[in-house]
């Protein structure tokens, strides 16, 4: 069964959002989207300081089984990478919601929240 924090929003093409200090965000994958990828093999970090839209393509993970676009859950600017994942790419299957963060997003724009579940919602969004 996956595992699906409380303390997380997420987005139903199943990325994950942290809040941190001062509108910025982490975003990753979660466990139940690490799980269906499979073994993987290589993560596109998106560039620092890109604009994102919230819904839009940002970057991509590549596994054994197959290559995945990961989407932006919220609109803003990306701040930072998780260079790790350069060399370290299983760190997305071994700690989804810890060490294997993707990017970090500057928002401000508030609105961006209202589409994302909570974990009682993103889980019942993955039953059906």
């Amino acid at each position: 069964m996956s595992e699906t924090p409380d303390n997380l929003l997420y987005a139903a093409s199943h990325e994950w959002v942290r809040k941190l200090d001062n509108g910025i965000v982490e975003v990753g994958v979660s466990d139940y989207a690490q799980e269906s990828l499979g073994d993987v093999v290589y993560v596109e970090l998106p560039e620092v300081g890109a604009d994102v839209n919230a819904g839009e393509e940002c970057c991509a993970v590549e596994s054994v089984k197959a290559a995945s676009d990961i989407y932006a859950p919220v609109t803003g600017v990306v701040v930072e990478v998780n260079e790790k994942l350069d060399d370290e790419p299983e760190l997305l299957n071994e700690s989804p919601y810890e060490s294997g963060w993707i990017f970090r997003i500057k928002t401000d724009d508030s609105a961006s929240f209202d589409g994302l579940l909570s974990a009682e919602g993103y889980n019942a969004s993955v039953d059906d």
